[in-house]
């Protein structure tokens, strides 16, 4: 956005400020069910925002303006759209048949390929004698398959349709390896090494210590860009090896063999599953009409808050155990990619990503909630629920509903008091989220609504959602200090810092 169009948003803002969401809804009667929308088990509702009909059309006319619509076809076709590396985002290839230019086409007949070898792989395994699989990656190479993991396990071991247990290892902290291998049995276990350029220092490290446990190379498995690496490091032979692609992003990559360590514990129908409703959120937002397109209300919201109202964070609060795992994986998903300060040309902009942060309901409601209730700073929130629920606790999950409804009200609506300490002043604002079930299809749909988000909203920020500069400088700089506390005193003169010097030495210190 230019600044013309960030005034434009501020005006409006400015024009609303004494108007509370509860106004705004009491004097519009429609609006709840006009500013929501369902796609397949996904439902969206944005009553609860701090916009009305004149600012929602505003934010409208500023997509028309950037051509979301273009920029989506682009990124579904393959354009460059990470112009900083000069490559395309194709994950929608992974899940989708939607483009039909050439580099598209060849990115499906590629994840097509690894589909097959992927539901080799877990076949074999799922008949073999191992029990239990041990997934080796960091960032974008674990908290997906984790995260899906950890919400759809119960309901595939319950179904039968897996019974091999999936652990995951991702913290280059020694202990994080120890408590993972606590109980497990090396000759029923099996290692899948996943890292796109095979060189990711914790993933190494661990793969070490595993191989070294395993006792043999037998049952190491590799999902890399760099098989000629696996094969040299870990000597992981081809057919236990499957493909990465740097048309691929890290965070982006859970639909590719990424997603290994998921089909091996719900099962490889089950992983093609949440493919297809990635896939179903893909159509709808390529091709459904801007007011009816759920992920550009999405973005077109966040930015809102961001640019309009000057919001710095944004909570997500998902109203069942399965999904305590979503903030986290979204932390990366959204600020990896929009935590960016320059334009795609380079020059400078404000106010992108709010800080995104959350934890599930309704343990959060004991410990933060009193802050997005009654502190100073406010925060915007997607409260996340299912509706039909897998457990045979009926009480249990109508009272997890109750308190899902009653903190989006709350947040919304406050409530007065003439004592200033009960006095809640509402106004937060707040997007309801609801899936008809937790499912690998509802699951995906959902996933692929917040890549989606991400995406338009570096489109009307003019930012790379796909780059990650940010991340490297902390590992360079960890390289160089390695050596430090591996020789010692000896190694100090390559540390320019005086402050790391200072610390180095206070490492070295005997334990007091």
């Amino acid at each position: 956005m230019d600044d013309a169009q960030r005034a434009l948003l501020r005006d409006h803002a400015d024009r609303l400020a004494a108007i509370g969401i509860g106004a705004l809804i009491g004097s519009d009667p429609s609006r709840a069910a006009d500013f929501a929308l369902r796609v397949g088990p996904l439902y969206a509702n944005f009553a609860r925002q701090r916009y009305d009909r004149e600012a929602l059309a505003a934010l409208f006319h500023i997509a028309d303006i950037h051509d979301v619509r273009g920029a989506l076809r682009a990124q579904f076709d393959g354009a460059h759209v990470n112009s900083t590396e000069a490559r395309p985002a194709l994950h929608s290839a992974l899940r989708s048949d939607l483009s039909g230019t050439g580099v598209a086409r060849d990115a499906r007949a590629l994840a097509l390929r690894a589909g097959v070898e992927m539901r080799r792989l877990v076949e074999a395994l799922q008949a073999s004698e191992v029990t239990d699989v041990i997934s080796v990656g960091i960032g974008g190479s674990d908290l997906g398959p984790r995260l899906a993991v950890d919400a759809l396990t119960a309901a595939s071991v319950e179904a039968g349709t897996s019974r091999v247990r999936v652990h995951f290892l991702s913290n280059v902290d020694g202990q994080a390896a120890q408590k993972v291998l606590t109980g497990l049995d090396p000759v029923h276990t099996a290692v899948v090494l996943i890292s796109k350029s095979f060189s990711t220092q914790e993933t190494l490290l661990n793969g070490d210590i595993l191989r070294a446990w395993l006792g043999d190379d037998s049952r190491l498995y590799a999902v890399t860009a760099k098989p000629e690496r696996a094969a040299a490091t870990f000597s992981i032979p081809p057919e236990r090896t499957l493909p990465m692609w740097d048309w691929v992003g890290g965070r982006y990559s859970l639909w590719s063999a990424v997603g290994l360590p998921i089909a091996l514990a719900i099962g490889m129908d089950g992983f093609e599953q949440l493919l297809a409703g990635a896939a179903e959120m893909d159509a709808h937002v390529l091709q459904a009409p801007p007011r009816q397109n759920v992920a550009l209300w999405h973005a077109l919201t966040a930015i809102w808050n961001r640019n309009a109202l000057d919001l710095r964070s944004h909570a997500v609060l998902p109203y069942d155990e399965r999904l305590k795992l979503l903030p986290s994986y979204l932390q990366q998903l959204v600020m990896e990619s929009l935590g960016k300060s320059v334009r795609h040309d380079g020059s400078a902009i404000s106010a992108t990503v709010p800080v995104w942060w959350g934890g599930a309901g309704t343990d959060s409601q004991h410990s933060f909630f009193q802050a997005l209730h009654q502190g100073t700073e406010v925060a915007s929130a997607d409260l996340i629920g299912v509706v039909a629920s897998q457990s045979p606790y009926a009480d249990n999950h109508r009272a997890l509903l109750a308190n899902l409804l009653a903190q989006s009200e709350a947040l919304a609506l406050g409530q007065a008091s003439d004592d200033p300490h009960r006095s809640y002043p509402g106004n937060r604002p707040n997007t309801l989220i609801l899936l008809d079930t937790l499912a690998p299809h509802s699951l995906g749909m959902l996933l692929a609504l917040y890549e989606h988000s991400v995406y338009l909203q570096a489109v009307l920020w003019d930012i790379n959602a796909f780059d990650q500069f940010g991340v490297e400088l902390g590992k360079q700089v960890a390289s160089r200090l390695l050596p430090a506390l591996v020789a010692g005193e000896a190694a100090d003169a390559e540390v320019s810092d005086p402050v790391t010097r200072s610390l180095l030495a206070e490492l070295r210190q005997p334990a007091r």
